[in-house]
């Protein structure tokens, strides 16, 4: 035989130990399994994109939540550039995130009317995974938590999430250790904006020093926004597939929606504006 190379296809093994061809990319990101992930349950072709997108977004949800707990940890440490880096990867995410909303711009309320008895009282108000965003963000709320009940793992998660310090809450702590007077302390109850960190915000914003503070402030912002552009996109998108209908998990639809879009996100970087 000569020196020619034989190439043979990678195999892993199916039930029965009968062998099934593979390559290292599929098994690296699990091909396989992800793909066999969308079982639309009537014959509304649009259904898929539902599926899709939902899926889509559950996975940017925990690829946002990981950058927030890296910036989260970094800030704890007083590493900046290391929570800039993990807020300015997060960013990234969340524009595709709010972007993933085009994926259901053309479907149509009859399209949607055809299959949405299908998945009954499923709801995206439901997702664990966007309401561990929403507690780093400091929306928390104890009774939301309740839902899980029959997932004491999720649950657990969750608690954790809540009892936590926010992402807001690390940033105003480096903030205090940094020299502001500043004695805001972590809680698990919704976010209420106060007079002492907007003075703290301001200093920073126009104080010399303190002004190495101004690019956390920026890469708050830049988080902020994205996320009332998604509330936003999430408005319009319900408001043109389903109008003022009640949401299928027992949520008051565009009302509910409506409210958290107008919310501010770290309010007080919002309101010193108007001094600047």
């Amino acid at each position: 035989m000569g020196h020619d190379t034989v190439e043979t296809p990678n195999l892993s093994f199916g039930r029965g130990g009968a062998p099934v061809r593979s390559t290292p990319y599929a098994r690296y990101a699990r091909l396989d399994e992800l793909h066999s992930l969308q079982h639309p349950l009537g014959k509304e072709p649009a259904e898929l994109s539902f599926i899709v997108t939902t899926q889509v977004m559950e996975l940017l949800f925990d690829l946002v939540r990981h950058e927030w707990d890296i910036a989260r940890r970094a800030l704890r440490e007083d590493d900046l550039p290391a929570a800039l880096a993990a807020l300015r990867r997060g960013t990234h995410a969340q524009d595709v995130l709010v972007e993933s909303w085009g994926l259901l711009a053309t479907m149509t309320p009859q399209e949607f009317n055809s299959f949405r008895s299908l998945f009954g009282e499923a709801s995206g108000f439901q997702s664990a995974a966007f309401l561990h965003l929403e507690f780093l963000l400091g929306n928390k709320n104890a009774a939301l938590l309740k839902m899980y009940d029959g997932m004491p793992g999720t649950q657990d998660g969750l608690v954790e999430a809540l009892r936590s310090p926010s992402l807001y809450d690390e940033a105003l702590a480096l903030l205090a250790r940094r020299g502001l007077e500043l004695d805001a302390q972590p809680s698990e109850q919704r976010y209420r904006p106060s007079e002492e960190v907007a003075s703290a915000w301001r200093r920073v914003y126009s104080e010399p020093e303190f002004a190495a503070l101004q690019p956390l402030g920026e890469a708050l912002l830049d988080v902020a926004e994205r996320v009332t552009r998604w509330r936003q996109r999430h408005l319009s998108a319900v408001k043109r597939t389903m109008g003022g209908k009640p949401g299928s998990g027992g949520s008051s639809g565009l009302t509910w929606l409506r409210k958290s879009a107008e919310q501010d996100v770290f309010p007080e970087l919002w309101t010193i504006r108007d001094e600047l």
